[in-house]
């Protein structure tokens, strides 16, 4: 499963431990949501605040960093690309590390914002109280079994 992952413009490093939640959380969002991880293509991007500020003022029209933004792909299904790209999850790791509780729940919290990102990738939203709760508890199911194999267990 290609999953990309980029570091632009941001202190923070994007370490071996930050890499490996990030692809154990879309496998397990992936795998959780009946898609072979295999098929499908995910980018995820560190920023900072400054970069996402911009994003999120360009394509929400919303003043301000944001913890996290998706950008699916408009077609994802474009014949003899394999393999499918689904889109772009940018995350600011400023912005992580500022709402994480504690510093020991800065990987958690990253773990949840790809989560979260890639559930907008495949179709979620949170727009209605409904659509919210469906996409909080998929989030949970998800994050519950990110966590047990990152711990060891399978």
């Amino acid at each position: 499963m290609p999953v990309e992952i980029q570091n632009l413009g941001t202190s923070h490093e994007a370490t071996s431990e930050l890499c490996g939640i990030v692809d154990l959380a879309v496998v397990h969002c992936l795998t959780h949501e009946g898609v072979d991880p295999d098929e499908v293509d995910v980018s995820v991007v560190f920023v900072d605040d400054i970069y996402i500020a911009e994003l999120n003022r360009e394509f929400r029209g919303i003043e301000g960093p944001t913890d996290v933004l998706s950008f699916p792909m408009d077609d994802p299904g474009i014949p003899g690309i394999e393999p499918v790209p689904l889109g772009d999850i940018v995350i600011s790791l400023e912005t992580v590390e500022r709402e994480a509780a504690n510093p020991g729940e800065f990987i958690n919290y990253l773990a949840l914002l790809v989560v979260h990102g890639l559930l907008h990738l495949l179709g979620y939203d949170h727009e209605t109280d409904e659509d919210a709760e469906v996409m909080e508890g998929i989030e949970a199911e998800v994050l519950q079994g990110v966590f047990t194999a990152s711990l060891g267990g399978h």
